[in-house]
């Protein structure tokens, strides 16, 4: 009786271990679900837009987005939140501006380690001022505020390039009344100071001219490998789609800026070429509304393969900021109904073929 036992315990523990590895394999071709995780449930402000998020040297990350009473208001400041192995911190107040709003906050690190924080202050976008601060110990502490000169900007909403040599290559635009255009502001000091490159735009006589505002903003730029450039930008409601503009001198000069046939409702996006050389978009695949939000993959950077959804329920999912982690996966922060911000962790394995 006993021979029988433990042959029996014998065939059942192979079986086991035969289904766990199968299951194993499974999971290897299937790829690791994205972790998706809000960043706060709770926290001193009602409403919360417009993220940016950043490796830091240990590995944590480090998001951060404007959050007050209601975009615009007197309220809103600059908040931060990070992610360590024990999860996200409680949400904390990183800069605010006497009895006027902040907007766009931009996290990165230069080539020296140094750790940017870029924002925007005042009534309304055509009328905002730019400012920043430091921190030399990723984020523990900070530098003082220093408000920049008109019409400086640094990154005006999704990351800057950091290229090998440290030239620093940022998206920035200018909202000015029915026109917007997209600008490049081009650093080589590590982001101490910058020329302005532009303006970038859509030449108007390739649509009909309306009344209403017309133009691109917001530009995500990444390398093409080399000297070769490109930004994807948003655009308005008669151009509807994501336009993109080329350099072939590291940023110093730009093509007019064209539409690729991806749709854009006139909201923010971003861009990140893999190190494998394939190109990433996070965007809201329609051409209203801000939802669905959604994943993109290119060979090309032309032509674009949508190939995972974040959301598509009833709501605002919108302003996302992307980079690829260390370890190659994609770390996606965004707008959640205005209310919170959303984390995923996108597996590289997850991504497609173009």
């Amino acid at each position: 009786m006993n021979g029988s036992y433990s042959r029996l315990s014998s065939k059942l523990m192979k079986l086991s271990i035969l289904l766990l590895s199968c299951c194993a394999l499974c999971c290897a071709q299937l790829g690791a679900a994205p972790l998706r995780e809000f960043i706060f449930t709770s926290a001193p402000f009602a409403s919360a837009h417009a993220s940016t998020v950043v490796e830091l040297r240990n590995g944590d990350l480090l998001s951060a987005w404007f959050g007050g009473s209601a975009e615009g208001h007197s309220d809103v400041a600059i908040w931060s939140s990070r992610r360590s192995g024990s999860g996200w911190s409680a949400p904390v107040e990183l800069a605010r501006e006497h009895d006027v709003a902040c907007y766009n906050p931009v996290l990165f690190h230069t080539k020296t380690g140094r750790l940017w924080l870029y924002y925007k202050f005042g009534p309304h976008p055509s009328e905002w001022t730019a400012a920043r601060r430091f921190s030399d110990d990723d984020g523990k502490t900070w530098s003082s505020v220093e408000h920049l000169s008109a019409g400086v900007y640094g990154p005006i909403r999704a990351k800057p390039l950091v290229r090998d040599d440290g030239v620093i290559v940022s998206g920035s635009s200018v909202e000015s009344y029915h026109s917007w255009a997209a600008w490049i502001e081009r650093s080589t000091d590590n982001g101490e100071t910058w020329k302005r490159i532009g303006p970038i735009t859509v030449p108007s006589g390739r649509f009909p001219l309306f009344t209403k505002t017309y133009g691109i903003i917001q530009p995500s730029v990444i390398s093409m490998g080399g000297n070769k450039l490109r930004f994807y930008a948003r655009s308005t409601s008669q151009i509807g789609r994501i336009c993109i503009a080329d350099s072939s001198d590291g940023g110093l000069t730009w093509t007019a800026a064209h539409p690729l046939d991806v749709p854009n409702p006139n909201s923010g996006i971003d861009a990140v070429r893999l190190k494998d050389g394939r190109i990433v978009l996070v965007y809201n695949n329609t051409t209203t509304g801000r939802t669905p939000l959604n994943l993109a993959v290119s060979n090309d950077g032309i032509h674009f393969r949508m190939f995972s959804t974040l959301e598509d329920e009833p709501g605002e999912y919108s302003y996302p900021a992307m980079i690829q982690a260390k370890n190659g996966d994609l770390d996606i922060t965004y707008t959640w109904k205005r209310q919170r911000i959303r984390f995923v962790r996108f597996p590289l394995s997850d991504i497609p073929d173009k």
